[in-house]
């Protein structure tokens, strides 16, 4: 009988420990599949038996309730992260118990958790080695909790607060070194009253997050273009920042980030409609080392932009779903300067032609992923079997005109494309009508 692979034993991937050889050996309990059929009923035991745990990830257990978390804490002397992702039943109680008991965690991932602003001040305060901390989808969280972040979790590499809509400018730090305070004493009448939230003075901080690399503060409606500027200044060394969904930010905004250079590597403004070509072409001159830009949405921006973006050496993501005033010049132009390609989102160009699509599929080798859903050319008769099928949340008109390639299919469908270009020049050639074909076939009639 073959012994048991002591490693294997230590990594428990989307079940429970079964025997006790494994409860005293695992380190890491890992469930992030919801089907695999545990039941928060099954996981507390284990959390008095399993005193070893340096990691537990227990997203795929939607039901986790704070006993859980409360005999994990009081058990575990030695964790070190915990991802509770989606476990909407954790509230303060049983967060504020791992604050309480558990050693510093270097990696914590609450998204999805109902959080208030005391549990998030007290994990920036009590956990000072903290390396990733994930808040996405806090509804209760404000600026309140957020600024202990900024000022006491000083070796952050990844913060995500993305969809937290109570968050404004004050919970981010203020480009300004000094606050001078009002320079007079008559204030003019507020738009609307003042909350103890808008009184908040400025964030100065006398500390740079020089470690922090990955930001995620999308769809975080209240943040400006002050808000951009403040995270620049403070942590001048990110690699990935993201800022969809914040329909404040104008090409200020922009401007402040090419203060990043050739740090910045990936970048998301998604759905923020002010930013324009002049600010794009800002980025493209001053950040070359980008590699993904997500600009979907942003309906100002018009060929100009793509040309600069193609100039990018390193390059291969672009995502411009439903900027409408795109045209097949753009498309031709990233064909010809952009060999780095690799993945491009272009549904909802209605100006955009399966010519230009086709020249794209020839010209970039390293393409493997095309988004053409409501492209009128895409339409075309053969050219949907090619697809990634749709997903089964769609509408019925949504299924119709979805167009997504992938893998092998871009290369596919270039090969058919292919063949009917030759089709079409025979046709020509023989004043024969051209008839559009949905096969592979060769035939001119």
């Amino acid at each position: 009988m073959d012994r048991p692979n002591v490693e294997d034993m230590k990594r428990i991937v989307d079940r429970l420990p079964q025997t006790e050889s494994e409860r005293r050996i695992v380190r890491h309990l890992v469930i992030r599949d919801p089907n695999c059929g545990v039941r928060d009923e099954w996981v507390t035991p284990e959390m008095i038996f399993c005193r070893h745990l340096e990691s537990v990830v227990l997203s795929g257990v939607p039901d986790t309730s704070d006993k859980t978390i409360v005999h994990l804490a009081r058990e575990n002397s030695n964790i070190q992260g915990l991802d509770l992702t989606g476990c909407k039943y954790v509230t303060d109680v049983s967060i504020m118990e791992v604050i309480a008991k558990a050693p510093p965690l270097q990696w914590l991932q609450l998204s999805g958790v109902a959080l208030t602003d005391a549990s998030v001040s007290a994990i920036a305060k009590t956990f000072s080695k903290l390396v990733e901390l994930e808040l996405n989808d806090q509804p209760l969280v404000t600026a309140v909790s957020v600024r202990d972040i900024w000022s006491y979790s000083r070796k952050l590499r990844t913060l995500m607060l993305a969809r937290s809509p109570q968050l404004t400018d004050s919970a981010l730090p203020s480009p300004i070194k000094t606050f001078t305070g009002p320079l007079s004493e008559e204030k003019p009448l507020p738009a609307r009253p003042y909350t103890w939230l808008d009184q908040l003075p400025p964030l100065i901080l006398r500390h740079t997050a020089i470690d922090l690399r990955v930001l995620d503060l999308s769809y975080c409606p209240k943040l400006t273009d002050t808000a951009v500027e403040g995270i620049v200044t403070h942590a001048p060394l990110l690699r990935s920042l993201a800022l969809a969904g914040c329909p404040n930010l104008t090409d200020n905004a922009v401007k402040s980030i090419c203060k990043l250079g050739l740090h910045i590597g990936n970048l998301n403004l998604a759905h923020c409609p002010r930013i324009t070509d002049h600010a794009i072409v800002s980025l493209a001159r001053s950040c070359t080392e980008l590699r993904s830009v997500d600009l979907a949405f942003c309906r100002q921006l018009t060929d100009m932009a793509v040309f600069e973006l193609a100039s990018l050496e390193h390059i291969h993501r672009l995502v411009f779903v439903r900027v409408p005033k795109l045209t097949d010049n753009a498309i031709y132009f990233l064909a010809d300067h952009t060999p780095s390609l690799e993945r491009l989102h272009l549904s909802y160009c209605d100006r955009i032609t399966l010519k230009s699509l086709h020249h794209i599929m020839r010209s970039c080798k390293r393409l493997v992923h095309l988004t053409a859903t409501g492209v009128p050319g895409a339409r075309r008769t053969g050219v949907g079997r090619f697809s990634d099928p749709p997903p089964e949340s769609l509408e019925p008109d949504q299924k119709t005109v979805f167009r997504v390639f992938s893998g092998p299919n871009v290369a596919a469908l270039c090969g058919f494309l292919d063949k009917e270009k030759l089709r079409r020049q025979q046709s020509e050639s023989q004043n024969i009508p051209f008839v559009a074909r949905s096969d592979d076939s060769m035939d001119l009639y």
